[in-house]
């Protein structure tokens, strides 16, 4: 790949930035004890818990794009740890809700911090965080992760 990108497409350019920002949080947050899968599923509770959420682990795992099993070992393992909670929804007793512990929530607060200086590095060829064009970096991001994929229709359109 040059150094601009210019003749890599953007699914290739997608594939490397994501690789490269998952490969940057292992290696920020594996001093906290934890995995990016683990801090992706720890501080999307931290944040819906903020906004007043009890999340099931299969909103959870909607939340994060985690598979459900996924979802519920990472669960299984933080409440061996010490960091989650897991309850039966008591409108859903085949569900189980997840909140942090007190524990959890004091370590998910400094992982949050040491994610969002690595972000500040991430996002600085764009101005920053706060730069107009890294909130529409954002929102293109947004966009593309809101269209729907359906495999077969678009191998339809291939066939001859």
């Amino acid at each position: 790949m040059d150094e601009n990108g210019e003749n890599a497409t953007p699914g290739f350019l997608v594939w490397r930035l994501s690789t490269k920002w998952r490969v940057a949080v292992d290696r920020a947050v594996a001093p906290l004890g934890m995995t990016h899968a683990q801090y992706a599923l720890l501080a999307s509770l931290y944040g819906m818990s903020r906004a007043g959420l009890r999340p099931s682990q299969r909103r959870l795992a909607d939340h994060t794009g985690l598979e459900p099993l996924y979802v519920s070992k990472l669960a299984r393992a933080l409440e061996s740890s010490g960091l989650v909670a897991r309850t039966r929804d008591p409108d859903d007793p085949r569900a189980m809700q997840l909140s942090l512990t007190e524990q959890g929530h004091a370590l998910t607060g400094r992982a949050i911090t040491t994610v969002q200086n690595l972000l500040d590095q991430l996002l600085r060829p764009l101005g920053g965080q706060d730069d107009p064009r890294a909130r529409q970096f954002a929102r293109d991001l947004a966009t593309l992760l809101d269209a729907p994929l359906d495999p077969h229709t678009e191998n339809e359109k291939e066939q001859p």
